[in-house]
């Protein structure tokens, strides 16, 4: 009994650690396009909070110990396939492939909500991914810019590493975020808004390209490339996909309180 208690303890204790380690940066709101929306409309986002770097594999691996739901053997596959935690050594185990402060992968949209969850927070929506992501080291957007475009191309590139190098290893941008691109893809609590019905469209365009994510798109040049790049990625997703390249942050509303960044 004494025995499970001490488990027990210290499986609460590592989540806690792992929660307060976990910095957030405000975000201050405003006025953006979402990336290649055919409708050019401009949307507003308000202040929040997110984590100033992707969820690593400690901090998943203490959330599993506590929620044994969601260990590798356990999870419902409606909720997460076959890939779920397949770089992981076991249930509760890393191994190699999993080094515990790189950003954790192979797991799906709905495990990254109930991680987030526990943490009391959520994932950010697509606006707010996008908003965040257009800021540089030195400016809030940088999507002129042919360098900054240059950096996520290149990455988009290359093929992902089979073992991925720390979650803190990428530079801050002006906000204090580390890795909007260059480390891995990110969930968002919306991803398929990119995607359009056909109620929603006025174009009068055949049912064909119904439930295509490029309806809603609208490419014009070739430096938008990297846009359409995310935006056919996401329209690929299911919830339950579990992908090597595909990890998650949290977000929490500016209305809400959260412990002062270290």
């Amino acid at each position: 009994m004494r025995c499970r208690v001490a488990i027990l303890l210290g499986c609460l204790l590592a989540a806690a650690v792992a929660a307060a380690e976990m910095p957030m940066a405000k975000i201050a709101g405003g006025r953006y396009a979402r990336p290649l929306e055919k409708s050019g409309q401009v949307r507003e986002v308000p202040s929040f909070y997110l984590d100033v770097r992707q969820v690593t594999n400690a901090e998943y691996l203490a959330f599993v110990k506590l929620h044994p739901e969601w260990q590798r053997t356990r999870v419902n596959r409606l909720f997460a396939d076959n890939g779920y935690l397949r770089h992981w050594a076991g249930d509760t185990e890393l191994g190699p492939l999993a080094p515990s402060e790189a950003p954790v992968t192979n797991v799906s949209w709905f495990a990254a909500r109930a991680f987030l969850k526990a943490q009391g927070k959520r994932l950010p929506t697509l606006d707010e991914w996008e908003f965040v992501a257009r800021a540089d080291e030195r400016r809030v957007d940088a999507t002129g810019e042919g360098e900054f475009r240059k950096r996520i191309l290149t990455w988009y590139s290359k093929p992902m590493p089979e073992v991925l190098p720390s979650a803190e290893s990428m530079p801050a941008n002006i906000y204090g975020v580390r890795g909007m691109h260059g480390l891995v893809w990110e969930w968002t609590s919306n991803f398929v808004a990119s995607m359009s019905g056909g109620e929603s469209r006025s174009d009068g365009s055949p049912e064909g390209p119904l439930f295509c994510g490029g309806a809603a798109t609208d490419p014009n040049q070739a430096i938008e490339y990297a846009d359409f790049m995310r935006v056919a990625f996401r329209s690929s997703l299911q919830g339950s996909f579990c992908l090597g390249g595909l990890g998650f942050r949290g977000a929490k509303d500016a209305s809400d309180s959260i412990d002062p960044s270290p």
